[in-house]
């Protein structure tokens, strides 16, 4: 938009507010101690403008027609940090526009975006509203009106244009052989596509609506209607580089996609398998578990916001993946209380197709299954901190911090003992191991103390894990008392294909090893001919055995493991 199109607007028809800011104008509400001065900044009419829709923020004209330009200071030279300041503080991202005109006076353009269905925002604790050139707080009235707006289901709302030709017949056969096999209904396999598409609810009134566009069509007819359904994938072998390694644009119809998808992530090099040994008990476990995995993608894909044109990102790193989905939590979900409510999806009508067909969980139990499954891999928690009012972002981590949870949490699950675990239990299972002992309940306390999973440590209403816990921790996962299995893997894959000084593999190791530890492990390393040194004093460069140079990853890895038991058996 240009300056002359801005001196057109009207404040109180096109959404816009207009503010001198020549100087000093504030961000946050500056030295002012009444909140109703204080919210007269740039952060209040910013939750203002989302709450009432969104609109534009104009700084540097002034507010009578035809807005003559004075010019503003404010934000210069710092746009890109007044933009990732404001989404730091509200959660909302902001696009802000530099216009000079004739005369070089400066003008900026704040686009400001709606708040969420249901979801308001709020200025230091209090939703604002605009009113004439005044902020107000708004009333009960408008917060309940807006606390109680429903999300319409995108999922059902008829695809103009989509026909039955239209369809892949490859995804309708997957869709069919899923239901049949998940409602042990094997006569469904004989139904009619468009029978089958009527039972299902994705043909109505001769009308196919968005979820059958979405589960079944076409490719290049996906691309052509709703080109934002597509998931992108990205792989970047380490986390600060900007560019991607390689990148895939899966446009399928989801119930070809998902195994598409799921084949990009789990390709040999990329998905490495951890074989673990405690005694007679031999698992593997991989970097990406392909239940947590399916999940949460098919949850990004079904819960996210299809209005807005962007897509579901994964983002694969060897540490961790990510996957980020347009639109917030459905709403009355927050990243406190996402285990515990029963959440409204936006495509309510794709959501239970994947339920009847068994891609997913039933609605509100895929999270569990997430955070259940991942923890007793004994990997670090789910993390959702990154994510938004605009954005759910789930990062999933590789690094097994406690191998020994893993055995115990997997021979209770495996023995004959009831009940089996849960989602709740597990977590705090979870939280006694990390001497967690706030908010804890009672009733899962005494269950698991009755299964024999904890004991009481000492006085009051402290637990710890039970003996055989810390046998598995004490007995299976060392090498006699020499070295610590877990820092021996971190060393090596540190190491494998280099050859680093003590310092560079501080560098690297710093957030798990200090240097005494690196130091120690070097040394023993290189009396049971596992490691060599070049070089001497601060030079001295510490690599890998020539014997081993055939193997990488986790090969490399279990093979030198493996020889150090048995040289300690």
């Amino acid at each position: 938009m240009t300056i002359a199109e801005l001196k057109q607007l009207k404040e109180s028809e096109d959404k816009v507010e207009f503010k001198e800011a020549t100087k000093n104008y504030s961000f946050a509400g500056g030295e002012h101690r009444e909140q109703i001065e204080r919210r007269k900044c740039f952060l209040g009419y910013v939750v203002a403008f989302a709450n009432e829709g969104g609109g534009r923020l104009i700084l540097g004209m002034k507010d009578q027609l035809p807005h003559d330009v004075i010019g503003s200071d404010f934000g210069l030279n710092e746009l890109g940090e007044l933009e990732d300041e404001t989404y730091n503080r509200l959660g909302i991202r902001v696009r802000i526009e530099e216009l000079f005109d004739e005369n070089r006076l400066r003008v900026l353009v704040v686009n400001i975006p709606s708040r969420p269905v249901g979801k308001m925002l709020k200025f230091e604790g209090v939703p604002l509203m605009r009113i004439g050139d005044s902020l107000r707080n708004m009333s009960d009235e408008e917060m309940f009106s807006i606390l109680s707006e429903q999300e319409p289901d995108f999922s059902a709302r008829v695809c103009e244009g989509l026909v039955l030709a239209d369809l892949d017949e490859a995804a309708i056969a997957k869709m069919k052989e899923s239901y049949a096999r998940k409602q042990n209904n094997q006569a469904f396999l004989q139904l009619s596509t468009e029978q089958v598409l009527t039972d299902l609810k994705l043909l109505v009134n001769v009308k196919l609506n968005y979820a059958a566009l979405i589960l079944l069509a076409k490719r290049e007819v996906i691309q052509r209607i709703l080109p934002q359904a597509k998931t992108i994938w990205e792989f970047r072998s380490t986390e600060a580089q900007i560019h991607h390694d390689r990148r895939e644009s899966i446009d399928d119809p989801l119930f070809l996609g998902i195994d598409r998808i799921w084949q990009l992530i789990n390709q040999p090099t990329l998905n490495r398998k951890h074989p673990v040994q405690s005694g007679a008990y031999i698992f593997d476990i991989y970097d990406f578990n392909e239940e947590v995995t399916r999940e949460a993608v098919l949850n990004a894909i079904a819960h996210r916001d299809y209005t807005i044109t962007s897509e579901v990102v994964i983002k694969q790193y060897p540490a961790k993946l990510i996957i980020s989905n347009p639109g917030g939590f459905p709403k009355g979900v927050t990243i406190e209380n996402i285990l515990t409510v029963s959440s409204t999806p936006r495509s309510r009508l794709m959501t239970e197709i994947l339920e009847k067909t068994g891609l997913v969980e039933r609605s509100g139990q895929g999270v569990d299954k997430i955070f259940s499954i991942t923890l007793s891999e004994g990997k670090a928690e789910p993390d959702y901190r990154d994510s938004n009012l605009y954005q759910v972002s789930l990062v999933l981590r590789t690094e097994i911090i406690d191998k020994a949870f893993h055995i115990f949490i997997n021979q209770y699950q495996s023995s004959n003992k009831e009940p089996k675990l849960g989602v709740e239990q597990i977590i705090t299972l979870c939280k006694i191991r990390n001497a967690v002992s706030r908010d804890l309940k009672t009733e899962i306390l005494d269950q698991l103390e009755r299964l024999g999973l904890i004991r009481k440590s000492g006085h009051g209403n402290r637990y710890t894990l039970s003996d055989e816990y810390h046998d598995l921790v004490n007995d299976g996962l060392r090498i006699a008392n020499r070295y610590k299995v877990k820092e021996v893997e971190q060393l090596l894959f540190a190491l494998q294909g280099n050859t680093l000084k003590v310092g560079e593999l501080e560098e690297q190791l710093k957030d798990s090893l200090n240097r005494n530890q690196i130091k120690y492990l070097l040394t023993k390393l290189i009396e049971d001919n596992v490691l060599r040194m070049d070089g001497k004093g601060k030079g001295a460069r510490y690599g890998i055995e020539e014997q081993y140079a055939s193997l990488r990853g986790s090969a490399l890895v279990n093979e030198i493991i493996n020889e150090l038991r048995k040289s300690y058996e």
